[in-house]
């Protein structure tokens, strides 16, 4: 049987929020957010909790980042959210403390049952946890566990949960090495 997509339908999903409050938050994603008009994380971080994410200390939310329902979003201290980030949270994505996501890395929580001919969205939650790293142009599949201190290299795709402290590169990303922290010392003039 071929695809019909005429038969797609969607209405088991709910977006967790009323039209108006979607519609509210489309415009304000736009001017604020999702764009190059307002650079200052503090406003964003705001805006944000008053639309109902959970929003820790020391947040940076870079230009042209793109948040599809704040509702849906828990991002702990420290976070750092890089130019162009997509955050297509239809479910819960939680990220903890600590966390950077390069320019242009996409968190992706929705696909398609390929196998149906309707095309039936799957949704599935994401969390990174503390101290990783998503590198610039990378991607995380929905129902993925970033585990603590692991790294996703440029341009890698995470398709299953990663191991605590792991390096991964490629697409699908596999497990490289281990991640080690050194002492650095700083020096103050």
């Amino acid at each position: 049987m071929p695809v019909n997509l005429a038969q797609y339908n969607n209405s088991h999903f709910h977006p967790g929020a009323g039209l108006i409050k979607r519609l509210l938050w489309y415009g304000v994603n736009a001017v604020l957010i999702n764009s190059w008009l307002w650079p200052e994380s503090r406003l964003k971080c705001v805006v944000l909790r008053i639309f109902g994410a959970k929003v820790g200390k020391g947040v940076v939310i870079k230009p042209r980042v793109n948040i599809k329902y704040p509702w849906h979003l828990q991002l702990g201290d420290h976070v750092w959210i890089g130019e162009g980030v997509w955050i297509d949270n239809l479910v819960p994505v939680r990220i903890g403390s600590h966390v950077c996501l390069s320019q242009d890395a996409f968190l992706l929580t929705g696909n398609h049952n390929y196998s149906d001919p309707a095309f039936a969205l799957i949704t599935k939650e994401i969390t990174i946890e503390d101290g990783a790293w998503i590198g610039a142009a990378s991607i995380v599949c929905p129902g993925v566990c970033v585990r603590k201190n692991s790294v996703l290299t440029v341009g890698s795709v995470l398709q299953k949960d990663s191991d605590e402290n792991g390096i991964y590169r490629g697409n699908p990303a596999e497990l490289l090495r281990q991640r080690h922290f050194k002492e650095v010392s700083v020096v103050h003039d």
